[in-house]
């Protein structure tokens, strides 16, 4: 199921949720489903409302989830106040689950240019291409941000602002 069909779902499911809620009540989301939650934290990440999505991941609480793991490192890389250690120890746990975590490998290596650690960027980009048998959008991605960083002279250059949607689809 794409992320806009998880969010139409968990916006309906919201809406009649509110519907058969009398007013005087507030909608709990800690009482959501998990997967509801994970739904509103993606739609939390397409908002770029980064500590809102950590808040709402921190709610679900799935750390032997892969995607999960993805979510809240790509919040704490992307947040106003980056937390890249942070980043990384979800992106690790992400791949020790999955080690082929398209996702993961992908933003850990964008984590890695950050932090001007082209070696292990460059290593991702090789597993990716093992991973993706040389094509798919997430080693496109790493692809482009590592010869960004070469191009200027070794300094990272984040990726010219995209739509939300796309960053959100691939956070996960």
């Amino acid at each position: 199921m794409t992320t806009r069909l998880l969010h139409l779902a968990a916006v309906t499911l919201l809406a009649t949720l509110a519907l058969q809620t009398p007013p005087a009540e507030a909608i709990d989301s800690a009482s959501l489903p998990s997967s509801i939650r994970l739904a509103n934290a993606r739609a939390l990440i397409e908002a770029k409302d980064w500590k809102g999505a950590i808040a709402e991941l921190q709610g679900v609480d799935a750390p032997n989830d892969p995607d999960w793991n993805n979510l809240m490192g790509f919040s704490h890389r992307k947040a106003k106040k980056p937390d890249y250690a942070a980043a990384e120890r979800f992106y690790d746990a992400a791949l020790r689950i999955e080690p082929s975590h398209r996702g993961a490998l992908s933003y850990s290596g964008e984590l890695y240019l950050m932090q001007d650690n082209l070696p292990k960027a460059e290593q991702r980009l090789t597993t990716l291409k093992l991973v993706c048998n040389n094509a798919c959008l997430e080693q496109d991605r790493l692809a482009q941000a590592i010869a960004r960083y070469k191009a200027a002279g070794n300094k990272y250059v984040p990726e010219p602002e995209e739509p939300a949607q796309t960053s959100a689809r691939a956070a996960q």
